[in-house]
Protein backbone atom coordinates (compact mmCIF):
# COMPACT_ATOMS: atom_id res chain seq x y z
CA UNK A 1 0.00 0.00 0.00
CA UNK A 2 1.32 3.63 -0.72
CA UNK A 3 0.91 4.26 2.28
CA UNK A 4 3.50 1.47 3.95
CA UNK A 5 6.17 3.05 1.19
CA UNK A 6 5.74 6.33 3.01
CA UNK A 7 6.00 4.33 6.64
CA UNK A 8 9.25 5.55 8.29
CA UNK A 9 10.92 4.49 11.46
CA UNK A 10 9.57 7.75 13.45
CA UNK A 11 6.17 5.94 12.79
CA UNK A 12 7.64 2.82 14.81
CA UNK A 13 8.55 4.78 17.76
CA UNK A 14 4.99 6.71 17.39
CA UNK A 15 3.32 3.50 17.42
CA UNK A 16 5.12 2.19 20.51
CA UNK A 17 4.55 5.30 22.45
CA UNK A 18 1.47 5.02 21.69
CA UNK A 19 0.34 1.97 22.99
CA UNK A 20 1.57 2.70 26.41
CA UNK A 21 -1.10 5.76 26.29
CA UNK A 22 -4.02 4.02 24.53
CA UNK A 23 -4.11 0.64 26.23
CA UNK A 24 -4.61 1.99 29.91
CA UNK A 25 -7.11 4.68 28.48
CA UNK A 26 -9.14 1.94 26.99
CA UNK A 27 -9.32 0.09 30.06
CA UNK A 28 -10.26 3.11 32.11
CA UNK A 29 -12.96 4.13 29.67
CA UNK A 30 -14.59 0.70 29.40
CA UNK A 31 -15.52 1.43 33.73
CA UNK A 32 -16.97 4.85 32.43
CA UNK A 33 -19.37 2.57 29.45
CA UNK A 34 -20.20 0.17 32.18
CA UNK A 35 -18.63 -2.56 30.31
CA UNK A 36 -16.08 -5.01 31.06
CA UNK A 37 -12.49 -4.04 30.24
CA UNK A 38 -12.22 -6.26 27.56
CA UNK A 39 -14.48 -4.19 25.67
CA UNK A 40 -12.50 -1.35 25.80
CA UNK A 41 -9.23 -3.64 24.43
CA UNK A 42 -11.09 -5.04 21.72
CA UNK A 43 -12.14 -1.73 20.36
CA UNK A 44 -8.58 -0.54 20.46
CA UNK A 45 -7.66 -3.02 17.71
CA UNK A 46 -11.22 -2.37 15.57
CA UNK A 47 -10.27 0.97 15.27
CA UNK A 48 -6.61 1.26 14.79
CA UNK A 49 -6.72 -1.65 12.31
CA UNK A 50 -9.75 -0.53 10.47
CA UNK A 51 -8.25 3.04 10.35
CA UNK A 52 -4.86 2.28 9.40
CA UNK A 53 -6.41 0.59 6.53
CA UNK A 54 -9.25 3.08 5.28
CA UNK A 55 -8.67 6.12 6.34
CA UNK A 56 -6.85 9.59 5.51
CA UNK A 57 -5.67 10.94 8.01
CA UNK A 58 -1.96 10.20 8.93
CA UNK A 59 -2.45 11.10 12.74
CA UNK A 60 -5.58 10.04 13.76
CA UNK A 61 -5.42 7.57 16.27
CA UNK A 62 -9.14 6.12 16.76
CA UNK A 63 -9.80 4.44 19.89
CA UNK A 64 -12.58 4.40 22.35
CA UNK A 65 -13.22 8.05 23.91
CA UNK A 66 -14.99 9.62 27.01
CA UNK A 67 -17.44 10.97 25.44
CA UNK A 68 -18.89 7.87 23.32
CA UNK A 69 -18.36 5.98 26.25
CA UNK A 70 -20.31 8.19 28.62
CA UNK A 71 -23.04 8.46 26.24
CA UNK A 72 -22.74 4.58 25.47
CA UNK A 73 -23.78 3.97 29.45
CA UNK A 74 -26.57 6.68 29.92
CA UNK A 75 -28.34 5.52 26.64
CA UNK A 76 -27.54 1.61 28.01
CA UNK A 77 -28.75 2.47 30.84
CA UNK A 78 -32.16 3.97 29.87
CA UNK A 79 -33.13 1.22 27.63
CA UNK A 80 -31.82 -2.18 30.16
CA UNK A 81 -32.57 -0.33 33.36
CA UNK A 82 -31.16 -2.89 36.37
CA UNK A 83 -30.92 -5.76 33.84
CA UNK A 84 -27.36 -6.21 32.98
CA UNK A 85 -27.57 -8.66 30.01
CA UNK A 86 -30.09 -6.64 28.30
CA UNK A 87 -27.66 -3.36 29.26
CA UNK A 88 -25.04 -5.37 27.31
CA UNK A 89 -27.51 -6.60 24.41
CA UNK A 90 -28.81 -2.58 24.12
CA UNK A 91 -25.05 -1.07 23.85
CA UNK A 92 -24.07 -3.74 21.81
CA UNK A 93 -26.66 -2.77 19.53
CA UNK A 94 -25.97 1.09 19.88
CA UNK A 95 -22.24 0.48 18.51
CA UNK A 96 -23.71 -1.89 15.80
CA UNK A 97 -26.14 0.85 14.74
CA UNK A 98 -23.80 3.62 15.06
CA UNK A 99 -21.03 2.09 12.92
CA UNK A 100 -24.44 1.27 9.91
CA UNK A 101 -25.32 5.10 10.24
CA UNK A 102 -21.65 6.15 9.70
CA UNK A 103 -21.28 3.49 6.50
CA UNK A 104 -24.50 5.17 5.25
CA UNK A 105 -23.22 8.56 5.50
CA UNK A 106 -20.26 7.26 3.94
CA UNK A 107 -21.54 4.97 0.91
CA UNK A 108 -23.99 8.64 0.71
CA UNK A 109 -21.05 10.83 0.45
CA UNK A 110 -22.37 13.15 3.16
CA UNK A 111 -18.94 13.62 4.33
CA UNK A 112 -18.86 17.52 3.59
CA UNK A 113 -21.29 17.79 6.44
CA UNK A 114 -18.32 18.17 8.97
CA UNK A 115 -19.63 20.58 11.36
CA UNK A 116 -23.40 19.49 11.79
CA UNK A 117 -22.92 20.70 15.14
CA UNK A 118 -21.49 24.36 16.19
CA UNK A 119 -17.91 24.19 17.71
CA UNK A 120 -19.04 26.24 20.70
CA UNK A 121 -22.38 23.83 21.32
CA UNK A 122 -19.59 21.24 21.40
CA UNK A 123 -17.17 22.83 23.42
CA UNK A 124 -19.65 23.23 26.00
CA UNK A 125 -20.86 19.94 25.97
CA UNK A 126 -17.60 18.62 26.40
CA UNK A 127 -16.89 20.73 29.02
CA UNK A 128 -19.47 20.02 31.38
CA UNK A 129 -19.50 16.39 30.15
CA UNK A 130 -15.83 16.33 31.71
CA UNK A 131 -17.00 17.74 34.90
CA UNK A 132 -19.76 14.89 35.23
CA UNK A 133 -17.21 12.32 34.01
CA UNK A 134 -14.33 14.01 36.69
CA UNK A 135 -17.48 13.90 39.61
CA UNK A 136 -18.04 10.03 38.75
CA UNK A 137 -14.81 8.81 39.11
CA UNK A 138 -14.13 10.81 42.62
CA UNK A 139 -17.26 9.28 43.64
CA UNK A 140 -16.02 6.10 42.27
CA UNK A 141 -12.52 6.41 44.44
CA UNK A 142 -14.28 7.33 47.83
CA UNK A 143 -16.73 4.13 47.50
CA UNK A 144 -19.79 5.89 47.05
CA UNK A 145 -22.59 5.77 44.48
CA UNK A 146 -24.76 8.48 44.43
CA UNK A 147 -28.19 8.06 42.36
CA UNK A 148 -28.58 11.26 40.91
CA UNK A 149 -27.39 12.37 37.92
CA UNK A 150 -28.13 16.66 38.22
CA UNK A 151 -24.38 17.74 38.97
CA UNK A 152 -26.23 19.65 42.24
CA UNK A 153 -28.13 16.68 43.67
CA UNK A 154 -25.32 14.49 43.01
CA UNK A 155 -22.46 16.60 44.58
CA UNK A 156 -24.93 16.99 47.85
CA UNK A 157 -25.20 13.30 47.76
CA UNK A 158 -21.75 12.58 47.58
CA UNK A 159 -20.84 15.21 50.59
CA UNK A 160 -23.71 13.76 52.76
CA UNK A 161 -21.33 10.52 52.45
CA UNK A 162 -18.35 12.07 53.50
CA UNK A 163 -18.11 9.98 57.07
CA UNK A 164 -18.21 6.69 54.82
CA UNK A 165 -15.02 7.98 52.00
CA UNK A 166 -12.36 5.34 51.46
CA UNK A 167 -9.33 7.62 52.01
CA UNK A 168 -6.74 5.68 51.38
CA UNK A 169 -8.44 4.99 48.00
CA UNK A 170 -8.14 9.34 47.84
CA UNK A 171 -4.02 8.89 48.73
CA UNK A 172 -3.59 6.56 46.00
CA UNK A 173 -5.47 8.72 43.02
CA UNK A 174 -4.05 11.74 43.83
CA UNK A 175 -0.47 9.85 43.86
CA UNK A 176 -1.36 8.63 40.51
CA UNK A 177 -3.05 11.86 39.43
CA UNK A 178 0.06 13.57 39.86
CA UNK A 179 2.37 11.25 38.77
CA UNK A 180 0.71 10.95 35.02
CA UNK A 181 0.66 15.04 34.79
CA UNK A 182 4.41 15.26 36.06
CA UNK A 183 5.04 12.15 33.37
CA UNK A 184 3.07 14.37 30.70
CA UNK A 185 5.77 16.82 30.83
CA UNK A 186 8.17 14.65 29.52
CA UNK A 187 8.04 13.36 25.77
CA UNK A 188 6.96 10.21 24.89
CA UNK A 189 6.67 8.94 28.40
CA UNK A 190 3.67 6.68 28.49
CA UNK A 191 2.31 7.89 31.84
CA UNK A 192 -0.46 5.46 31.59
CA UNK A 193 1.74 2.10 31.81
CA UNK A 194 3.97 4.14 34.48
CA UNK A 195 1.08 4.47 36.93
CA UNK A 196 -0.54 1.25 36.04
CA UNK A 197 3.21 -0.58 36.39
CA UNK A 198 3.34 1.08 39.72
CA UNK A 199 -0.29 0.57 40.91
CA UNK A 200 0.51 -3.43 40.33
CA UNK A 201 3.60 -3.18 42.68
CA UNK A 202 1.77 -1.21 45.52
CA UNK A 203 -0.72 -3.91 45.46
CA UNK A 204 1.70 -6.56 45.50
CA UNK A 205 3.67 -4.43 48.45
CA UNK A 206 1.19 -2.56 50.40
CA UNK A 207 -1.60 -5.11 50.18
CA UNK A 208 -4.14 -2.59 48.98
CA UNK A 209 -6.94 -4.55 49.37
CA UNK A 210 -6.67 -4.56 52.85
CA UNK A 211 -7.58 -0.90 53.24
CA UNK A 212 -10.51 -1.50 50.82
CA UNK A 213 -9.03 -1.01 47.48
CA UNK A 214 -10.40 -3.31 44.77
CA UNK A 215 -8.65 -3.99 41.51
CA UNK A 216 -9.52 -3.87 37.42
CA UNK A 217 -10.29 -7.40 37.92
CA UNK A 218 -9.27 -10.37 35.20
CA UNK A 219 -9.55 -9.20 31.10
CA UNK A 220 -10.36 -12.05 29.50
CA UNK A 221 -10.27 -11.66 25.90
CA UNK A 222 -12.32 -13.91 24.03
CA UNK A 223 -13.81 -13.39 20.27
CA UNK A 224 -17.31 -14.22 20.58
CA UNK A 225 -18.52 -15.08 17.25
CA UNK A 226 -20.23 -11.89 15.68
CA UNK A 227 -23.25 -11.46 15.77
CA UNK A 228 -26.80 -9.04 16.36
CA UNK A 229 -28.20 -8.56 19.81
CA UNK A 230 -31.87 -10.37 20.51
CA UNK A 231 -33.59 -7.19 21.13
CA UNK A 232 -37.11 -6.49 20.46
CA UNK A 233 -38.13 -4.20 17.38
CA UNK A 234 -39.33 -2.08 19.42
CA UNK A 235 -35.70 -1.54 20.99
CA UNK A 236 -34.16 -1.56 17.66
CA UNK A 237 -36.13 1.78 17.24
CA UNK A 238 -35.19 3.32 20.10
CA UNK A 239 -31.66 2.39 19.64
CA UNK A 240 -31.57 3.69 15.92
CA UNK A 241 -32.98 7.42 17.67
CA UNK A 242 -29.90 7.33 20.06
CA UNK A 243 -27.57 6.39 17.50
CA UNK A 244 -27.92 9.18 15.55
CA UNK A 245 -26.88 11.32 18.57
CA UNK A 246 -23.97 9.11 19.07
CA UNK A 247 -23.20 9.35 15.27
CA UNK A 248 -23.09 13.28 15.84
CA UNK A 249 -20.86 13.24 18.56
CA UNK A 250 -17.93 10.91 17.53
CA UNK A 251 -17.96 12.52 13.88
CA UNK A 252 -17.85 16.23 15.59
CA UNK A 253 -15.20 15.03 17.42
CA UNK A 254 -13.57 12.94 15.36
CA UNK A 255 -13.82 15.03 12.14
CA UNK A 256 -12.15 17.98 14.32
CA UNK A 257 -9.23 16.16 15.29
CA UNK A 258 -8.51 14.83 11.41
CA UNK A 259 -9.48 18.57 10.15
CA UNK A 260 -7.03 20.44 12.28
CA UNK A 261 -4.42 18.25 11.99
CA UNK A 262 -4.60 18.17 8.23
CA UNK A 263 -4.91 22.00 8.08
CA UNK A 264 -1.62 22.12 10.28
CA UNK A 265 0.12 19.79 8.05
CA UNK A 266 -1.43 20.98 4.97
CA UNK A 267 -2.74 17.27 4.14
CA UNK A 268 -5.88 16.65 2.08
CA UNK A 269 -8.13 14.53 3.95
CA UNK A 270 -11.04 12.70 2.14
CA UNK A 271 -14.56 13.44 4.85
CA UNK A 272 -16.44 10.23 3.08
CA UNK A 273 -13.51 8.18 3.42
CA UNK A 274 -13.25 8.62 6.89
CA UNK A 275 -16.68 8.15 7.28
CA UNK A 276 -16.52 4.66 6.09
CA UNK A 277 -13.15 3.71 8.21
CA UNK A 278 -15.30 4.87 11.15
CA UNK A 279 -18.32 3.10 10.02
CA UNK A 280 -16.15 -0.38 9.35
CA UNK A 281 -14.01 0.14 12.89
CA UNK A 282 -17.64 0.57 14.63
CA UNK A 283 -19.39 -2.02 13.35
CA UNK A 284 -16.72 -4.42 13.61
CA UNK A 285 -17.03 -3.34 17.79
CA UNK A 286 -20.38 -3.63 17.77
CA UNK A 287 -20.35 -7.25 16.08
CA UNK A 288 -17.62 -7.97 18.57
CA UNK A 289 -19.32 -6.67 22.01
CA UNK A 290 -16.83 -3.73 22.17
CA UNK A 291 -17.17 0.14 23.12
CA UNK A 292 -17.75 2.88 19.72
CA UNK A 293 -14.85 4.41 18.82
CA UNK A 294 -13.59 7.89 17.34
CA UNK A 295 -10.61 9.88 16.71
CA UNK A 296 -10.27 11.81 20.00
CA UNK A 297 -8.04 14.84 20.05
CA UNK A 298 -5.85 13.75 22.84
CA UNK A 299 -4.48 10.80 21.08
CA UNK A 300 -4.32 12.34 17.51
CA UNK A 301 -2.62 14.90 19.51
CA UNK A 302 0.21 12.71 20.73
CA UNK A 303 0.62 10.50 17.53
CA UNK A 304 1.63 13.88 16.28
CA UNK A 305 3.65 15.00 19.19
CA UNK A 306 5.73 11.65 18.56
CA UNK A 307 6.52 12.14 15.32
CA UNK A 308 4.01 9.83 12.94
CA UNK A 309 4.41 10.38 9.35
CA UNK A 310 2.07 7.99 8.09
CA UNK A 311 -1.07 5.67 9.39
CA UNK A 312 1.33 2.83 9.93
CA UNK A 313 1.80 4.34 13.05
CA UNK A 314 -1.69 3.66 13.99
CA UNK A 315 -1.07 -0.35 12.98
CA UNK A 316 2.51 0.19 15.22
CA UNK A 317 0.58 1.04 18.17
CA UNK A 318 -2.16 -2.21 17.39
CA UNK A 319 1.33 -4.80 17.17
CA UNK A 320 3.08 -3.77 20.00
CA UNK A 321 -0.65 -3.73 21.86
CA UNK A 322 -1.51 -7.23 21.11
CA UNK A 323 2.27 -8.09 22.27
CA UNK A 324 1.11 -6.77 25.76
CA UNK A 325 -2.06 -8.10 25.52
CA UNK A 326 -0.31 -11.55 24.95
CA UNK A 327 2.07 -11.50 27.75
CA UNK A 328 0.62 -8.65 30.20
CA UNK A 329 -3.09 -9.25 30.56
CA UNK A 330 -2.98 -11.02 34.05
CA UNK A 331 -0.95 -8.33 35.50
CA UNK A 332 -3.05 -5.40 34.43
CA UNK A 333 -6.10 -7.02 36.44
CA UNK A 334 -4.00 -6.29 39.11
CA UNK A 335 -4.14 -2.38 38.76
CA UNK A 336 -5.92 -0.87 41.69
CA UNK A 337 -9.44 1.03 40.81
CA UNK A 338 -8.47 4.50 41.74
CA UNK A 339 -5.14 4.39 39.40
CA UNK A 340 -7.93 3.37 37.03
CA UNK A 341 -9.23 6.64 38.30
CA UNK A 342 -6.68 8.91 37.65
CA UNK A 343 -6.38 7.93 34.53
CA UNK A 344 -9.81 8.91 33.58
CA UNK A 345 -9.49 12.39 35.35
CA UNK A 346 -6.04 13.06 33.44
CA UNK A 347 -7.25 11.99 30.33
CA UNK A 348 -10.53 14.22 30.44
CA UNK A 349 -8.84 17.15 32.43
CA UNK A 350 -7.44 18.75 28.84
CA UNK A 351 -10.91 19.59 27.92
CA UNK A 352 -11.70 21.70 31.43
CA UNK A 353 -9.87 24.83 29.99
CA UNK A 354 -12.33 27.39 30.37
CA UNK A 355 -9.52 29.74 28.50
CA UNK A 356 -11.17 27.95 25.25
CA UNK A 357 -14.36 29.81 25.81
CA UNK A 358 -12.60 33.49 26.14
CA UNK A 359 -12.63 34.25 22.35
CA UNK A 360 -16.25 34.62 22.14
CA UNK A 361 -16.97 36.58 25.16
CA UNK A 362 -14.42 38.55 23.47
CA UNK A 363 -16.22 38.37 20.17
CA UNK A 364 -19.66 38.71 21.44
CA UNK A 365 -20.64 35.69 19.45
CA UNK A 366 -22.16 32.42 21.01
CA UNK A 367 -22.33 33.07 24.43
CA UNK A 368 -25.82 32.24 25.26
CA UNK A 369 -25.25 28.96 23.41
CA UNK A 370 -22.02 28.03 25.52
CA UNK A 371 -23.41 28.31 28.40
CA UNK A 372 -26.88 26.97 27.71
CA UNK A 373 -24.38 23.77 26.12
CA UNK A 374 -22.68 23.44 30.00
CA UNK A 375 -25.55 23.58 31.75
CA UNK A 376 -27.32 21.17 29.99
CA UNK A 377 -25.33 18.58 30.78
CA UNK A 378 -24.46 19.29 34.45
CA UNK A 379 -28.55 20.01 34.72
CA UNK A 380 -29.92 17.32 32.88
CA UNK A 381 -27.67 15.12 32.38
CA UNK A 382 -25.09 13.01 29.83
CA UNK A 383 -28.01 12.21 27.25
CA UNK A 384 -30.22 14.76 27.67
CA UNK A 385 -27.65 17.07 27.53
CA UNK A 386 -26.78 15.96 24.72
CA UNK A 387 -29.83 15.83 22.81
CA UNK A 388 -30.27 19.53 23.75
CA UNK A 389 -26.88 20.65 22.75
CA UNK A 390 -28.09 19.29 19.13
CA UNK A 391 -31.08 20.79 19.26
CA UNK A 392 -29.37 24.24 19.94
CA UNK A 393 -26.98 23.63 17.15
CA UNK A 394 -30.16 22.65 14.97
CA UNK A 395 -31.88 25.96 16.31
CA UNK A 396 -28.92 27.84 15.59
CA UNK A 397 -28.24 26.24 12.19
CA UNK A 398 -32.16 27.07 11.39
CA UNK A 399 -31.63 30.65 12.21
CA UNK A 400 -28.86 31.34 10.22
CA UNK A 401 -31.04 29.80 7.22
CA UNK A 402 -34.29 31.47 7.32
CA UNK A 403 -32.96 34.64 8.49
CA UNK A 404 -34.67 36.88 5.74
CA UNK A 405 -32.65 39.95 4.39
CA UNK A 406 -32.67 41.55 0.95
CA UNK A 407 -30.21 44.12 -0.57
CA UNK A 408 -30.89 46.64 -2.90
CA UNK A 409 -28.19 47.38 -5.35
CA UNK A 410 -26.73 50.57 -7.36
CA UNK A 411 -24.08 51.34 -9.66
CA UNK A 412 -21.12 52.62 -7.93
CA UNK A 413 -19.42 55.47 -10.02
CA UNK A 414 -19.20 54.79 -13.51
CA UNK A 415 -17.77 51.69 -13.32
CA UNK A 416 -19.50 48.22 -13.45
CA UNK A 417 -19.69 47.16 -9.48
CA UNK A 418 -23.28 47.03 -8.40
CA UNK A 419 -23.10 47.45 -3.95
CA UNK A 420 -25.14 47.70 -1.66
CA UNK A 421 -27.01 51.16 -1.55
CA UNK A 422 -27.12 51.33 2.36
CA UNK A 423 -23.71 50.89 2.88
CA UNK A 424 -22.90 52.94 -0.12
CA UNK A 425 -24.74 56.03 -0.50
CA UNK A 426 -23.15 57.25 -3.34
CA UNK A 427 -24.56 53.88 -5.14
CA UNK A 428 -26.88 55.33 -8.18
CA UNK A 429 -30.02 53.62 -9.20
CA UNK A 430 -30.39 52.48 -13.06
CA UNK A 431 -32.98 54.41 -14.14
CA UNK A 432 -36.26 52.51 -14.63
CA UNK A 433 -34.57 49.30 -13.25
CA UNK A 434 -34.32 47.88 -9.71
CA UNK A 435 -31.83 45.55 -8.63
CA UNK A 436 -32.24 43.13 -5.59
CA UNK A 437 -29.76 40.64 -3.91
CA UNK A 438 -31.16 38.29 -1.01
CA UNK A 439 -28.60 37.95 1.43
CA UNK A 440 -28.62 34.42 1.98
CA UNK A 441 -29.69 31.09 0.46
CA UNK A 442 -33.32 30.82 -1.37
CA UNK A 443 -34.84 27.43 0.31
CA UNK A 444 -38.08 26.31 1.76
CA UNK A 445 -38.05 27.61 4.74
CA UNK A 446 -37.00 31.81 3.85
CA UNK A 447 -37.96 31.85 -0.10
CA UNK A 448 -41.60 33.36 0.63
CA UNK A 449 -40.27 35.58 3.23
CA UNK A 450 -37.62 36.73 1.05
CA UNK A 451 -39.28 37.29 -2.04
CA UNK A 452 -42.53 38.97 -0.22
CA UNK A 453 -39.68 41.66 0.80
CA UNK A 454 -38.68 42.10 -2.89
CA UNK A 455 -42.35 42.69 -4.08
CA UNK A 456 -42.49 45.45 -0.78
CA UNK A 457 -39.40 46.94 -1.96
CA UNK A 458 -40.24 47.10 -5.58
CA UNK A 459 -43.59 48.60 -4.45
CA UNK A 460 -41.96 51.66 -2.82
CA UNK A 461 -39.57 52.28 -5.51
CA UNK A 462 -39.45 55.70 -6.26
CA UNK A 463 -38.43 55.40 -9.85
CA UNK A 464 -41.65 53.46 -11.05
CA UNK A 465 -39.15 50.55 -12.22
CA UNK A 466 -40.79 48.41 -15.08
CA UNK A 467 -37.33 46.28 -14.96
CA UNK A 468 -36.50 43.82 -11.92
CA UNK A 469 -33.12 42.31 -11.53
CA UNK A 470 -32.46 39.75 -9.00
CA UNK A 471 -28.86 38.74 -8.31
CA UNK A 472 -28.89 35.33 -6.83
CA UNK A 473 -24.81 34.64 -6.10
CA UNK A 474 -25.65 33.25 -2.86
CA UNK A 475 -27.44 30.40 -3.42
CA UNK A 476 -26.01 27.53 -5.34
CA UNK A 477 -29.46 25.74 -5.61
CA UNK A 478 -32.94 26.08 -5.49
CA UNK A 479 -35.77 23.60 -3.97
CA UNK A 480 -39.17 23.31 -5.19
CA UNK A 481 -40.59 25.70 -3.09
CA UNK A 482 -38.24 28.43 -3.91
CA UNK A 483 -38.92 27.74 -7.05
CA UNK A 484 -42.48 27.99 -6.91
CA UNK A 485 -41.68 31.15 -4.74
CA UNK A 486 -39.89 32.37 -7.22
CA UNK A 487 -42.94 31.64 -10.10
CA UNK A 488 -44.97 33.60 -7.98
CA UNK A 489 -42.80 36.24 -7.61
CA UNK A 490 -42.56 36.44 -11.29
CA UNK A 491 -46.24 36.61 -11.98
CA UNK A 492 -47.34 39.36 -9.49
CA UNK A 493 -44.35 41.28 -11.88
CA UNK A 494 -45.85 40.24 -14.98
CA UNK A 495 -49.43 41.14 -13.49
CA UNK A 496 -48.07 44.51 -12.82
CA UNK A 497 -46.61 44.97 -16.15
CA UNK A 498 -42.99 44.22 -15.08
CA UNK A 499 -39.94 42.22 -16.39
CA UNK A 500 -38.34 39.94 -14.44
CA UNK A 501 -34.51 39.21 -15.20
CA UNK A 502 -32.39 37.22 -13.05
CA UNK A 503 -28.34 37.54 -12.45
CA UNK A 504 -25.54 35.42 -11.21
CA UNK A 505 -27.40 32.07 -11.25
CA UNK A 506 -25.00 29.29 -9.94
CA UNK A 507 -25.01 26.24 -12.78
CA UNK A 508 -27.42 23.77 -10.49
CA UNK A 509 -30.08 26.90 -9.86
CA UNK A 510 -29.64 27.58 -13.59
CA UNK A 511 -30.34 24.18 -14.76
CA UNK A 512 -33.45 24.15 -12.42
CA UNK A 513 -34.59 27.25 -13.42
CA UNK A 514 -34.64 26.25 -17.35
CA UNK A 515 -35.99 22.69 -16.68
CA UNK A 516 -38.48 25.15 -14.71
CA UNK A 517 -39.67 27.01 -18.05
CA UNK A 518 -41.65 29.06 -15.72
CA UNK A 519 -43.95 31.93 -17.75
CA UNK A 520 -42.23 34.80 -17.67
CA UNK A 521 -38.06 33.31 -17.46
CA UNK A 522 -37.69 32.25 -20.73
CA UNK A 523 -34.04 31.24 -21.07
CA UNK A 524 -32.80 34.76 -22.14
CA UNK A 525 -33.59 36.42 -18.64
CA UNK A 526 -31.65 33.80 -16.75
CA UNK A 527 -27.85 34.11 -16.82
CA UNK A 528 -24.77 32.95 -14.98
CA UNK A 529 -23.01 36.66 -16.06
CA UNK A 530 -22.82 39.75 -13.95
CA UNK A 531 -25.26 42.35 -12.25
CA UNK A 532 -23.86 44.73 -14.95
CA UNK A 533 -24.03 42.13 -18.04
CA UNK A 534 -27.62 41.79 -17.19
CA UNK A 535 -28.36 45.25 -16.51
CA UNK A 536 -26.88 45.62 -20.17
CA UNK A 537 -28.93 42.76 -22.02
CA UNK A 538 -31.67 44.30 -20.21
CA UNK A 539 -31.68 48.09 -21.57
CA UNK A 540 -30.39 46.41 -25.38
CA UNK A 541 -32.78 47.60 -27.77
CA UNK A 542 -35.18 45.07 -29.09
Amino acid sequence: MLFLKKASWMDLVAGLSLAGLLLPEAVAYSTIAGLPPQAGVLALFAGLICYGLIGTSRFAMVSATSSSAAVLAVASASLGGADLALKLAVATALVIATGGFFLIAGLCRVGSVSDFIAKPVLRGFAFGLAILIILKQIASIVGTHPVHHDVLRFIGELYAHRAVWNWAAVGVALAALALLFACARIPRLPGGIVVIVLGILAEKTLHLANYGIGAVGPIVLVLAPPGLPRISYAEWLRVGELSVAMVLILYSESYGSIRSFAMKHGDVVRPNRDLVALGMANLVCGLFHAMPVGAGYSATSANEAAGATSRFAGLTAALVLLCIVLTAMPLIALTPQPVLAAIVIHAVSHTLRPAVFRPYFAWRRDRFVIVVSVLAVLVLGILDGLLAAIAVSLMMLLRTLSESSITVLGRLGSGHDFVSMTAHPRAAVVPGMIILRPETTLFFANADRILTQARHLVAASESGARTVILSLEESPDLDGSAIESLNDFCQALIAQGKTLFIARLKMPAYEALSRAALPGLTPDRLSDLSVDDVVRAATAPG
